[in-house]
């Protein structure tokens, strides 16, 4: 297990928290194998009936390492790598709730993995941003099929194609997430709700999620989505972008 992901378990609930404040709890390989891990082993573990992701911190994450970002463009990978793919299969597949506790910025994957979340608890001043296309990328995690059922296709474009941050309210009001306090507050927050669907009868939560989700057409976009994004990863384009930001310069024009 990564040494940037801890857990816990309290009251039925797995707490899974991204520990890594010093780098924004931006996520890297070893993470997102350590994410699936604990989701995966949390659907066949009878002591869990509930998975609640939180972060340490005053960011809920930064998304991706952007320094792995430049390395898997630098090395034109043609798939993304295994471990992010087996996190968004456990997201997509997960038969347990899960709960998502929200402080501060959430970018990219820390803004798409909610879509999979059952219940969101955010800060009324988080900053969500899905800055995809302006990192010459495309969105992940069934997030183009998702998004656009929670928010519809014209606002979820906008998030996607413009990468402006939304705040915490504005997310309930569209529907990504179910509940807007005051930072401090959040991750109490979200552990009463985690522990509240634990107390109640797992078969019926657990079918009753089951319905709520085309799990066949999740899995397909993120197959299509991750595909494309390798695609993408591996263009002029987004090396151009990736070596730019870690030379603190303005991308040049590509024609």
């Amino acid at each position: 297990m990564s040494e940037f992901i801890t857990k816990r378990i309290e009251d039925g609930v797995l707490v899974v928290t991204l520990n890594r404040p010093g780098k924004m709890n931006a996520i890297t390989e070893p993470m997102y194998a350590a994410l699936a891990d604990q989701i995966e082993a949390a659907q066949g573990d009878s002591e869990i009936h509930v998975v609640l992701l939180l972060s340490e911190g005053d960011t809920f994450t930064a998304g991706n390492d952007i320094s792995a970002f430049a390395g898997w463009a630098q090395a034109e990978r043609s798939e993304i790598p295994a471990s992010v793919h087996r996190f968004l299969t456990a997201l997509a597949t997960a038969r347990k709730p899960l709960v998502a506790g929200v402080q501060g910025q959430a970018i990219g994957i820390g803004v798409t993995l909610l879509l999979h979340c059952d219940f969101v608890v955010v800060a009324h001043d988080a900053r969500l941003v899905a800055p995809f296309v302006n990192l010459a990328l495309v969105p992940e995690a069934a997030s183009t099929l998702l998004m656009v059922a929670r928010i519809g296709h014209a606002r979820a474009f906008a998030l996607f194609a413009m990468g402006k941050p939304m705040d915490g309210d504005t997310a309930v009001s569209w529907g990504i997430a179910n509940l807007a306090v005051e930072k401090g507050k959040v991750r109490e927050e979200a552990l009463s709700a985690a522990k509240l669907l634990a107390s109640g009868p797992l078969g019926a939560m657990t079918a009753t999620k089951q319905l709520m989700r085309d799990q066949e057409s999740i899995l397909a976009q993120i197959t299509a989505e991750s595909q494309q994004f390798a695609r993408q990863l591996g263009s002029p384009e987004a090396r151009e972008v990736f070596q730019a930001f870690l030379a603190k310069r303005p991308p040049k024009d590509l024609e």
